[in-house]
């Protein structure tokens, strides 16, 4: 079987995973050119949104790059793209909300998110060095397949495809709690809204596409285990 399997699998999620990032900044760019009614900027409703949660403590901030946005827990930062940092448009909104969202999340304590920032360094460790202990307990780098080498880099490449699972409630969870606040505050209308909502719809998507990946991955290895167990 050898990794002719992993190469058809990581295939078809590469080619699942570009026809959803493909739509997502489709989606972005076509509500980037739809004005916000109240003519505010994605800084200013950050800072709205995360004050009205009783957030002072977290700066907004503009950041390079082209749907770069993210929060840092580290240093307390939501660091938005410039064009959406100074954009006044639905996914300017839209994207300033959820990444606020993650803020509130860290401030309210949000299990998912706490667990997720606890493996990260795990995180960080397995996904340098899983594919290559898998790759010498299948034989591939030394010559001789061997089941407990193969079995440490799958245990190791479980705790990325973990993290890759837990993002998905964290995610779609910041983008919830963006969208009950943009409605709720009447920062949208219905129009917006609805807008808005799609546009956090296909950004999730990508972490799907992400997270069936990895699990499909693991389930492979496992396969592989299994066999090469068989045969010693």
């Amino acid at each position: 079987m050898g990794l002719a399997g992993y190469y058809i699998i990581a295939g078809i999620m590469f080619i699942i995973g570009l026809i959803v990032s493909n739509r997502l900044k489709s989606k972005f760019a076509e509500y980037s050119q739809v004005g916000l009614r109240n003519g505010l900027s994605g800084k200013e409703i950050a800072e709205k949104m995360l004050h009205d949660n009783g957030i002072y403590n977290v700066s907004v901030i503009s950041t390079p790059g082209h749907l770069s946005d993210h929060y840092n827990p580290g240093d307390r930062t939501v660091n938005l793209s410039e064009d959406v940092y100074y954009g006044r448009s639905v996914s300017a909104a839209a994207v300033a909300a959820h990444e606020c969202g993650h803020a509130v999340q860290h401030a309210t304590a949000y299990s998912m998110l706490k667990f997720r920032s606890a493996i990260v360094p795990l995180v960080n460790i397995s996904s340098q060095l899983s594919q290559w202990i898998i790759l010498a307990g299948l034989g591939f780098m030394f010559g001789a397949a061997n089941p407990t080498v193969l079995l440490v880099g799958i245990a190791l490449f479980a705790v990325t495809t973990v993290f890759t699972v837990i993002t998905l409630p964290v995610e779609y969870d910041a983008s919830n709690r963006a969208l009950r606040w943009l409605e709720n505050n009447n920062m949208t209308t219905a129009a917006e809204h609805d807008q808005a909502a799609d546009a956090l719809k296909w950004a999730a998507r990508t972490y799907v596409v992400a997270a069936i990946s990895s699990v499909a991955t693991l389930l492979y290895y496992i396969l592989l285990f299994v066999n090469s167990r068989d045969r010693h």
